[in-house]
């Protein structure tokens, strides 16, 4: 159904070049994280596929403690994708994939980066510059300011504390702060996403980054953001700190801001995923999408 609204909207928006056009070549990236990345893996797959907008790969790095063998023949072709996805933490990549994966942002490549993959390279620069911000790997004012939403306003605490935390996981109410981005125009402002992690006090050199979506913290009673967008040299970033596990990535709200960042990151635009699911949830419901053999993850009792 969705893949029939997408070629829909595409033929009302763009009716000649959006027909002729290729499916939006996809690469993800996994291979270690400290979360199931096995399970969440297929579901950013099917994510992306149902919509009929895009074409996906994945490239699985070696496992923790492989030999440098395995990683010298790990050579993921970034320049084949429009745009790479990361469910990636782990790890150090070689330095000449890193060098690689830079020039390819810089030079226009899309990167979306999902969750934990926040977590990773708190040593990598510039892949700092491109999520924006992030947490844990021993993030603290050191790697920039914290950044909240307050009353519609962004704030910069730079006073000392470290990067990253989360309570228990719970659903929670994604708030739209900019609703005129190609990636949320239409969404509805308030809507309620299942059981997942909602990451507080992520910190980072944050330039060139606009918030899309937060959440209000458990932990810091502040709007949080879990969806943002960075410009990174030519390239494009969407960073959302949403997915936890399949069964928090299986929420058409996710299914939709996905597929809407990917598109975004890869062409600047969203016309192939534009149109509203008619299941797309409410701030009183959630809208759970059904995936055989998932989850494969039982979310933890409610505390």
């Amino acid at each position: 159904m969705k893949a029939l609204r997408t070629l829909a909207a595409a033929v009302l928006l763009h009716p000649a070049s959006l027909l002729m056009s290729a499916p939006i070549e996809v690469l993800i990236i996994d291979g270690q994280n400290n979360h199931k990345w096995e399970f969440t893996t297929p579901v950013l797959k099917h994510a992306l596929e149902q919509s009929g907008a895009f074409v996906v790969k994945v490239s699985t790095t070696p496992p923790k403690g492989a030999p440098e063998t395995d990683w010298q023949s790990w050579k993921p072709a970034f320049r084949d994708f429009a745009v790479v996805v990361s469910n990636y933490n782990g790890e150090p990549w070689p330095e000449a994939v890193r060098k690689d994966f830079e020039a390819y942002v810089q030079g226009g490549g899309g990167f979306v980066s999902v969750h934990a993959a926040n977590n990773s390279f708190p040593e990598w620069k510039a892949y700092n510059e491109m999520i924006g911000v992030g947490g844990w790997g021993g993030r603290n004012e050191q790697s920039g300011p914290w950044l909240y939403v307050k009353d519609g306003k962004l704030f910069r605490d730079t006073r000392p504390g470290p990067g990253g935390a989360h309570g228990p996981q719970h659903e929670f109410v994604v708030e739209i702060q900019d609703s005129e981005h190609p990636i949320t125009r239409g969404l509805p402002s308030r809507w309620l996403h299942c059981k997942d992690e909602l990451y507080s006090r992520l910190r980072g050199p944050a330039e060139n980054l606009q918030i899309l979506a937060t959440a209000k913290s458990d932990l810091t009673a502040e709007q949080e953001p879990n969806l943002m967008v960075i410009q990174h040299g030519q390239g494009r970033v969407m960073h959302t700190t949403l997915g936890h596990a399949d069964y928090s990535m299986l929420d058409r709200g996710f299914y939709e801001i996905l597929e809407r960042g990917v598109e975004w990151a890869a062409t600047g635009q969203v016309a192939l995923t534009a149109a509203l699911p008619a299941d797309f949830p409410t701030e009183a419901k959630t809208s759970v999408v059904t995936l055989e053999g998932h989850p494969k993850q039982t979310p933890p009792p409610a505390k």
